[in-house]
């Protein structure tokens, strides 16, 4: 578990309750997101479909109906494509928000226009086409694209210091994506490529077996910023019953 706590049973009440919540209740929330993930690629009533926007806006309209059956996080909202906070012009794949709640968290206020947590989201593999590159999860040598290499640079969750990325792995298994993660990560370090280093490593920290997902950590220093965090949630689409041969290919 992200957080080794029990889910916080806090109750949205009336219009605008002020919420005060320790840093360590964002893990708890990136858990709650990660068991989710098995059941909303499970879902009988998910269209079938594997292009990356059309999957994160579903996952979207799941984690929507989530947090109002949980009992805990219905002063939640998600939402898709939201422009990041500093950086004009970049919008984030997906992003937890308060609604009709004004959070606190170390004296920072969240309100439903600010993200709690910044979350990228990418395919695995990243679709076949001429201006993509492979290794985009974590690095794209013809654009700002990259997973990873977005939040390093800056681009995104500059006012964040922990970020998410959800991997849709849509062939192979996790143990080959974070072989070839870390294989790609060796290649960057030895060109070498300015800013990557061995300490930009992404590492395991939960496998579950039978729901076919994984928790994974990473760190990354950002030049005129602190340090961020990500925190990776990975969910093996293979195999199930909602996997198809879409064609699509953003």
């Amino acid at each position: 578990m992200l957080a080794d706590h029990a889910e916080p049973n806090v109750q949205s009440g009336g219009l605008d309750p002020n919420l005060h919540l320790p840093a360590a209740w964002r893990l708890a929330l990136l858990d709650f997101i990660a068991d989710e993930l098995p059941r909303w690629r499970d879902d009988p009533k998910r269209p079938i479909e594997t292009a990356e926007t059309s999957l994160t806006s579903r996952l979207c309209a799941h984690m929507n109906s989530a947090t109002r059956k949980s009992g805990g996080w219905d002063f939640l909202q998600f939402r898709v494509e939201e422009p990041d906070e500093l950086v004009g012009g970049r919008k984030l794949d997906l992003v937890p928000a308060p609604s009709a709640a004004t959070i606190w968290i170390d004296g920072r206020e969240y309100t439903q226009y600010t993200p709690l947590i910044p979350i990228e989201c990418k395919r695995l593999p990243i679709p076949a086409a001429g201006t993509r590159d492979q290794r985009e999860y974590l690095y794209s040598a013809s654009s700002s694209t990259g997973g990873i290499q977005r939040f390093k640079a800056g681009h995104h969750g500059a006012a964040h210091s922990i970020g998410a990325m959800i991997g849709y792995i849509q062939s192979q298994n996790i143990d080959f994506w974070h072989g070839q993660l870390r294989a790609w990560l060796r290649d960057l370090v030895s060109t070498p490529i300015d800013g990557w280093t061995a300490d930009d490593d992404v590492q395991i920290t939960k496998q579950d077996a039978a729901a076919k997902s994984a928790l994974l950590e990473s760190h990354h220093q950002r030049t005129g910023l602190p340090d961020i965090k990500l925190h990776h949630l990975w969910i093996d689409m293979t195999g199930s019953s909602r996997q198809s041969a879409d064609t699509n290919h953003d």
